[in-house]
């Protein structure tokens, strides 16, 4: 049964318009939605035709590029008839946008000129896009020749690698008197470090000098023991430093010491079963691969390897032997470049390879690889790690294939070395190796000499200075090489264009003005009670202190200079000018004999009777009569009386 609701009809809902009914509820949801605040909820997201927005640019921008386009030409039109003939025409373009194909293959942007029409055929795919080229440009038939040339030229230094020695500027580091025995860059260029004979390390930061080229620090990390070897670590953060003694120590960065190598047992007939070198150290470098390892060579027949976070033994110990099985002195020593050999030069010409976890037998072995009795001076690996080159006693330099170690590649011979520490190097892109040579004093100069590795020809030398070339280094990022001279000098060779940072950043430097003494300035005493009268005014400023002295002629008087030659203003230069010098030179001068004093007075009394000067003549009128006593006669009873009668005066 149908029941009808209360104050309605069936028929008032039959009647009602739906339109009107949806109309009527739509608005009150729109308000109830303003209402509770989301009233932007709901709404319907515009659409955009990306087609019809991208064809109505492309025409637009067509549309523009030929009114550009006419308006050039109407300008160029009154200068010759040629350039009129040569203006750019518009392109004409498709304007059928349905077809995709079609719209890929058209123009976007200017038009293209007419000289670059024929090679539209081949570069179909490439469209132009930007404005267009002006009128009378070649395009591509621009000087094709030169850049071939140029490209040849190119090709010509690159194969040729004398051009790319860097030696076209230098500068001269003063590190002392003696030899220059030893030399470091850090990884990234930026610190130098030499060691000499005479003790001293010196450290140079290349970004904080300035063109007078001072060190920042000078040490003696061993006192009294020459410095053989310095190089940094690979993170370039510690320095290992190998003297004349038997203990190697590791240093930071600014020369504070790290760690020093214990010293062995000498009385231990067994190297092996001590824990530290027993005699003089030769040579030492770091691992390449492994930051805290390092290694060392002596004087007791011993290479060995340290760990830099155990000071207490050494790592591992390798025992080069000759041929009979004795024990022979390694002076030179260096790990491969992946790390996996140890190498050492022997005192008896031999050289030794073993790997670097197996001390016992070594890996590669050459007997006459220099002459017996030559101390090998340096061993180093090429970057690609093929080639060991050595630089050998005998003045040679060698290089070997160690997978065929019986022979050596290439030899140059007729190279003078002095020093057990002349070493040798590869260039940065493995095409050169250098060295340096030895000369006696005052007879020539000495040089930095460069072979080519295949062909093992001299290609380029360089006259260092009148002294013997110890040290050289490569360095391969900064592109610059740094030589180490026998009679103090650290040179540093670059090229403006072909090196980087470096030398080249403290040459551009002024130097710095020297300050003025401040030993004018007297130093201000606080006196808070003294009375005003006494009172010192307040410096304000050193400066105006410095200026109101130069202006008193008290205080800038200029002390005079020592007398130089035979003396002049009655100042004596051989013996000094103080009064107490002419004294002594007067004392030294006099010779008479003082032995007899009353000698000595008595022999100006005759003069002083015949021509009196001082008294006598003040008292000639008044002076009286001198009256002295006579002598009375001797009563001979009073002689004859004995002594104890005599009376007693």
């Amino acid at each position: 049964m149908r029941k009808q609701l209360p104050g309605h009809s069936l028929s008032n809902f039959q009647n009602m318009d739906p339109n009107k009914n949806g109309h009527a509820s739509d608005q009150s949801d729109g308000d109830m939605a303003s209402v509770m605040g989301f009233s932007g909820f709901g709404k319907k997201a515009r659409t955009f035709d990306l087609d019809a927005i991208f064809e109505q640019t492309r025409r637009t921008a067509i549309e523009r590029s030929q009114q550009v386009l006419e308006g050039r030409q109407k300008e160029d039109a009154g200068i010759t008839s040629k350039q009129k003939d040569r203006a750019p025409a518009p392109r004409k373009t498709k304007e059928d946008s349905n077809s995709g194909s079609d719209s890929d293959s058209e123009l976007i942007g200017p038009p293209v000129p007419k000289q670059l029409t024929g090679q539209e055929d081949e570069d179909e795919e490439e469209n132009l896009v930007g404005p267009p080229l002006p009128p009378g440009y070649g395009g591509n038939t621009v000087d094709v020749e030169e850049e071939e040339d140029d490209e040849d030229i190119q090709d010509d230094e690159d194969d040729n690698p004398v051009k790319k020695i860097p030696d076209s500027h230098e500068i001269t580091l003063q590190h002392g008197s003696k030899s220059v025995s030893a030399l470091a860059l850090d990884p990234s260029g930026a610190r130098l470090v030499t060691g000499g004979f005479d003790f001293d390390v010196r450290f140079w930061d290349f970004a904080g000098m300035d063109a007078a080229l001072h060190a920042f620090r000078t040490i003696q990390p061993c006192e009294c023991h020459q410095i053989r070897s310095l190089q940094y670590s690979i993170t370039g953060d510690v320095i290992l430093v190998v003297s004349g003694n038997a203990q190697a120590k590791v240093l930071d960065r600014d020369g504070f010491p790290v760690m020093e190598c214990p010293k062995g047992d000498q009385y231990i007939v067994d190297m092996a079963n001590t824990k530290g070198h027993t005699a003089m150290l030769n040579s030492g470098c770091w691992h390449p691969k492994i930051k805290d390892e390092f290694m060392t060579c002596s004087n007791d027949g011993t290479v060995r390897t340290w760990d830099l976070s155990c000071d207490k033994k050494h790592k591992m110990c390798f025992k080069p032997r000759s041929l009979q099985g004795k024990k022979v002195t390694p002076t030179c020593c260096t790990y491969s470049r992946d790390g996996k050999l140890v190498a050492a030069g022997c005192q008896d010409g031999s050289i030794q390879i073993w790997d670097r976890n197996l001390s016992v037998h070594t890996k590669f072995h050459c007997r006459q690889a220099h002459a017996p009795g030559t101390d090998p001076s340096c061993l180093t690996f090429s970057y690609d790690g093929k080639i060991l080159a050595s630089r050998g006693g005998d003045d040679t330099l060698k290089t070997w294939d160690i997978r065929n170690f019986k022979k050596p590649l290439n030899v140059a011979t007729g190279l003078c070395t002095f020093f057990s520490m002349t070493d040798c190097c590869f260039s940065p892109d493995d095409k050169l190796l250098v060295t340096g040579t030895s000369v006696k004093k005052d007879q020539g100069n000495g040089k930095l000499v460069f072979f080519d590795r295949a062909s093992f020809q001299k290609v380029y030398e360089i006259d260092v200075t009148n002294a013997s070339v110890v040290r050289c280094l490569w360095h391969p990022k900064l592109n610059q090489i740094m030589v180490g001279t026998g009679n103090g000098l650290a040179k540093v060779y670059y090229d403006p264009v072909k090196s980087h940072r470096g030398a080249m950043l403290c040459v551009v430097k002024s130097k710095r003005k020297e300050r003025q003494a401040e030993t004018l300035t007297q130093d201000y005493i606080i006196t808070p009670h003294a009375l005003p009268m006494f009172r010192e005014a307040r410096q304000r400023s050193t400066k105006k202190q410095l200026e109101k002295d130069r202006l008193d002629p008290m205080k800038s008087h200029k002390p005079e200079p020592p007398v130089t030659g035979p003396g002049r203003g009655g100042r004596v230069a051989a013996h000094g000018g103080t009064l107490s010098s002419f004294i002594v030179k007067n004392i030294a001068l006099d010779k008479t004999d003082d032995s007899n004093p009353r000698q000595a007075i008595l022999r100006h009394a005759k003069e002083a009777s015949e021509n009196p000067y001082w008294v006598a003549p003040a008292y000639s009128k008044t002076q009286p009569d001198a009256i002295f006593q006579e002598e009375e006669e001797s009563d001979e009873e009073a002689d004859k009386e004995p002594e104890w009668k005599k009376r007693k005066i």
